[in-house]
């Protein structure tokens, strides 16, 4: 059993296992009222699970909560967004703004 939470920093969400150990996470900044994700990962001891898919589905499904669109610039959410047409309505295209969101944050 696992659990999806936004991490203290608000800058990613984290896939939490039973024993309250952090196995993956998703990040993420806010730019142009979306969420660009930028990088998901599962760590190694957890591989093969499908935390990964649950991690972004669960990050998805609060984003659209949260009123917001998702600019997938990480390659595992874009390929989770492009297999599940339920996604399309929050997809919005990679801009430039949104890529200096994640320069910006990773420059911090």
């Amino acid at each position: 059993m696992s659990t999806v939470r936004k991490g203290e920093a608000g800058d990613r969400f984290e896939i939490v296992d039973d024993a309250g150990v952090v196995a993956g996470r998703a990040y993420f900044v806010e730019a142009a009222g979306a969420r660009v994700f930028f990088h998901t990962k599962v760590d190694d001891a957890y591989a093969g699970q499908g935390l990964g898919r649950e991690l972004v589905v669960a990050a998805l499904d609060a984003t659209r909560a949260d009123g917001l669109r998702v600019m997938p610039v990480c390659p595992y959410v874009a390929k989770v967004v492009a297999g599940d047409q339920r996604w399309a309505d929050l997809v919005v295209p990679v801009t430039q703004e949104g890529l200096d969101a994640i320069e910006a944050r990773t420059q911090r």
